[in-house]
């Protein structure tokens, strides 16, 4: 793709530091490099696939899987797993439950009945993970793309998919940052897996909301709980 490269590169150092610092600009998330989610993309059931492609809601499916930033543009993708998947200072990028907990992966505290600092954590985490929710909107809703099924074989739609990434991006730059585009994407999500922790994803999880409780606080944050 012509576009590829520019629209949609391999981010330099400088850029992830530019991301970052855009992200905290707004959305008062620190050190944050990307909004990370994944939607199902329904398709046409390929030949002999048996159940592959196959989701659990009963149509055949592609999962594009993406991180945006705080523009609500991508700046990376992964299209093509089937259907039936799932999915100090640090730098990390942020999902929601359907991730596991890594020490550069944050997602919410689990369960209910949780104090205020895991409250807020969450709040914060989320407001500043409605950028990759908004991206899929815009894509979605906006452009009226990727709302019904594509009647092509699964190897043609990973790069329907990918050019409808790329000239999304290229819009949108052209365009200018609009951020009252902020529908409710109309794409399937992946499905929860039950992923769990591991303990050096817990402590930076715990880095962070101590910070939302302190020096990282914001006025607002506090009639969230």
């Amino acid at each position: 793709m012509v576009l590829q490269p520019k629209e949609l590169p391999e981010p330099s150092t400088e850029r992830w530091v530019e991301i970052a610092n855009t992200f905290y600009d707004k959305t008062n998330f620190p050190n944050c490099l990307g909004a990370i989610d994944g939607k199902h993309i329904r398709c046409k059931g390929p030949n002999n696939s048996d159940s592959l492609y196959f989701k659990y809601k009963k149509y055949f499916s592609i999962v594009l899987m993406a991180i945006a930033d705080a523009n609500l543009c991508f700046i990376a993708i992964d299209v093509g797993a089937y259907g039936k998947e799932g999915n100090s200072n640090p730098f990390v990028f942020i999902g929601d439950e359907a991730f596991a907990l890594h020490s550069n992966l944050l997602r919410p505290y689990p369960g209910r009945g949780l104090n205020d600092t895991k409250q807020i954590f969450n709040y914060r985490l989320s407001r500043a993970r409605r950028t990759v929710e908004c991206t899929f909107g815009v894509l979605a809703n906006k452009w009226r793309v990727l709302h019904t099924p594509i009647q092509v074989e699964p190897d043609f739609v990973d790069e329907i998919i990918k050019s409808c990434c790329v000239l999304y991006n290229f819009v949108r730059r052209r365009d200018g940052f609009n951020n009252k585009d902020t529908e409710t994407n109309m794409l399937d999500d992946i499905e929860v897996r039950g992923t769990g922790a591991r303990s050096q994803g817990t402590e930076v999880r715990d880095y962070f909301a101590k910070y939302f409780m302190g020096p990282g606080s914001v006025p607002f944050q506090f009639q969230k709980i």
